[in-house]
């Protein structure tokens, strides 16, 4: 595999399109992209995010791992972010007050690993996480 970092492309679906246009433009503050009347892509920290209006589905029962006692939402997506980057980021989304559903904690404190991590949702329950590592290099640290 090669070392270049290369955006990813990731399609999502969303119920409200407005609600969560609103959502990842104003709240996260990613910019806008092409859109439609059903999807809108948008720069996901570098990534390409395209939200999909589509009709509700009956859902199943949500399922989560537990991590550090916390119940992890499955399946969930989200960026790694820069340390400070991180701390500046969760700061903004707690004065937007965001409901998180992990805080922004340090997880493996002092131990390889070391890194920041918060949970939370879109309008259409769509689960995200941020986290952001101590050590770069540790990314993929047994």
């Amino acid at each position: 595999m090669t070392n270049k970092i290369q955006p990813f492309h990731l399609a999502i679906p969303v119920q409200d399109l407005e609600t969560n246009r609103s959502f990842y433009r104003d709240t996260l503050g990613c910019i806008e992209g092409r859109s439609s009347d059903h999807w809108v892509d948008f720069n996901f920290f570098g990534h390409q995010l395209v939200i999909h209006v589509q009709e509700p589905a009956p859902s199943p029962t949500p399922k989560g791992n537990i991590v550090d006692g916390k119940d992890v939402p499955i399946p969930h997506f989200g960026v790694v972010l820069e340390w400070d980057v991180f701390q500046d980021f969760s700061e903004k989304l707690k004065s937007k007050n965001i409901e998180f559903v992990i805080q922004p904690y340090i997880r493996f404190k002092g131990k390889t690993g070391e890194q920041a991590t918060m949970f939370f949702k879109d309008p259409s329950g769509n689960a995200l996480e941020f986290k952001a590592f101590k050590n770069i290099d540790q990314l993929f640290a047994k």
